[in-house]
């Protein structure tokens, strides 16, 4: 009867270890692909992350908005015609070159206009080009390497009895529920992200039909900063992306394996926390609002 109980307590044992050593497993193989998931998707340019999407808001952009971003214009630059005048006296101390200036902003206004996504693009391809420069950088150490790590774990389990097995069993379900929430909340801030990028362009005209006057054209500088802002928030997720993943290295090695457990998901949170935060930062970097 001794030897059937010990069969069956080593046989639950096993079950219990071999189910903590699979979720172990599938909690790293689910942060790699988390993790190179954001870096392959903040690595993309507004075209290159969906062209379908990026064709649609470009063909929007030309047909609905740039026609009002030319009256606008035209309001704008009639404007500072009228401010011109009105500063020299009614045209009394007019001076000839400030009409040839007044020409020389217009047409430097109406080209703006005619080329914003080319502008805009731009904008993306610079931080673009910043962005994959880090990413060849610390591509290197965005991925755990387990296979020590479990093999360490492996061997502090079988010194554990069934009780501390079956709790330590719970809590890495636990965790990889949490980590399921997670991954749906850093899905959500860099696809959300991507969106937002789409519907800024889709009225980049607007705004930047507006620099031609001193006034107005402070709506046109500050979109340009929200522009700069979005692009390089890319850096700054790939920058928490790095962090976190030299953090993650050294806790499947840790000696306690409740703190291996939660320490991973501490970390998780932190990085889904940070993600947050970097749309803020950028805008606070770059002075936009």
């Amino acid at each position: 009867m001794d030897f059937l109980f010990g069969w069956l307590e080593d046989w639950i044992k096993q079950g219990l270890i071999d189910g903590i050593m699979g979720q172990f497993s599938g909690i790293y193989d689910s942060i790699n692909s988390q993790v190179m998931d954001i870096a392959s998707n903040v690595g993309q340019t507004p075209e290159g992350w969906n062209s379908g999407v990026f064709s649609m808001i470009r063909t929007l952009s030309d047909t609905a908005v740039l026609p009002i971003a030319g009256m606008i214009l035209t309001f704008v630059l009639c404007y500072e015609l009228i401010q011109l005048i009105i500063e020299k006296n009614n045209m009394h101390e007019f001076d000839t070159f400030n009409i040839y200036k007044w020409i020389f902003k217009t047409f430097v206004a109406v080209y703006i206009l005619t080329h914003t996504f080319d502008i805009v693009m731009g904008v993306f391809g610079l931080a673009q080009n910043v962005v994959n420069g880090s990413a060849g950088i610390i591509s290197g150490s965005l991925e755990i390497n387990g296979e020590a790590a479990l093999a360490q774990l492996q061997t502090l389990l079988e010194g554990m009895g069934i009780w501390e097995l079956m709790g330590l069993w719970l809590e890495a379900n636990i965790l990889s529920i949490c980590l399921t929430a997670l991954t749906i909340c850093i899905f959500i801030i860099i696809y959300g992200r991507m969106i937002e990028i789409y519907l800024t362009v889709s009225v980049a005209p607007i705004p930047l039909a507006t620099m031609a006057n001193r006034e107005w054209g402070q709506i046109g500088n500050n979109y340009l900063k929200s522009l700069f802002a979005l692009a390089f928030q890319g850096f700054l997720i790939m920058v928490c992306v790095a962090i976190y993943a030299v953090l993650v290295q050294n806790i499947p090695a840790a000696d306690n394996a409740h703190g291996a457990i939660w320490g991973t998901a501490g970390y998780t949170v932190l990085l889904c926390f940070t993600l947050f935060k970097t749309g803020s930062l950028a805008k606070s970097v770059f002075s936009a609002h």
